[in-house]
């Protein structure tokens, strides 16, 4: 159980690291919160970390990471409806969420920059982030993170062919590849896309 106070202070955490990016500082919790004593607002931090509500990561302020239940809160969207890209239909709000952390945060996960356009027409496109569930094996048709003679790395879609594996671009104008089955090793496999178009200014 929380006190008010570490209450007061998770939440205003949790609203500057939605806000910018990043957790606040000792002194910008303890302003927010009108705390005139820093080691205040230490202490009841520190209680926090214990509680398990916070992770300290490296030695600034700057590093407290969310845990648990308040973390999974930040990938959190609501579900608005859904809208027709061709002709239009009734826009229907529902009363439903979106977890981007069960769908993306799972175990063995982390993101890449696509560099190239070997990919567009499967929608990814240069600049966009990919995650990646890691894992040394994928299924035909999985688009994956291809290791090539243990030196270059490459984004493709995978087809087993008995002892050789062809990696498709998904581009006409690009050429499968097709190697050795001993000389591709899996990485990873794509299990979500983002793309930014305009960043809300601040």
């Amino acid at each position: 159980m929380l006190t008010g106070l570490e209450e007061k202070i998770l939440q205003c955490i949790t609203h500057h690291i939605t806000q910018n990016g990043h957790s606040p500082t000792l002194v910008e919790i303890g302003e927010s919160l009108d705390i005139k004593s820093k080691g205040t607002v230490h202490r009841y931090v520190e209680s926090l970390i214990e509680k398990g509500h916070l992770h300290r990561t490296g030695r600034s302020w700057r590093g407290l990471r969310l845990t648990g239940e308040q973390s999974r809160r930040l990938l959190i969207l609501p579900f608005a409806g859904r809208i027709a890209a061709g002709q239009p239909i009734e826009a229907i709000p529902e009363q439903l969420e979106i977890n981007f952390s069960d769908m993306l945060m799972g175990e063995g996960r982390y993101v890449l920059e696509v560099k190239g356009d070997s990919m567009i027409e499967a929608g990814i496109f240069n600049g966009d982030l990919v995650i990646i569930r890691e894992s040394t094996t994928a299924d035909n048709g999985d688009i994956v993170v291809a290791l090539i003679d243990n030196g270059e790395a490459t984004l493709k879609k995978l087809r087993k062919h008995g002892d050789r594996v062809e990696l498709i671009p998904a581009n006409q104008l690009m050429a499968p590849m097709i190697y050795p089955a001993d000389r591709v090793h899996i990485q990873g496999v794509v299990v979500g896309q983002v793309r930014y178009y305009k960043q809300e200014s601040r």
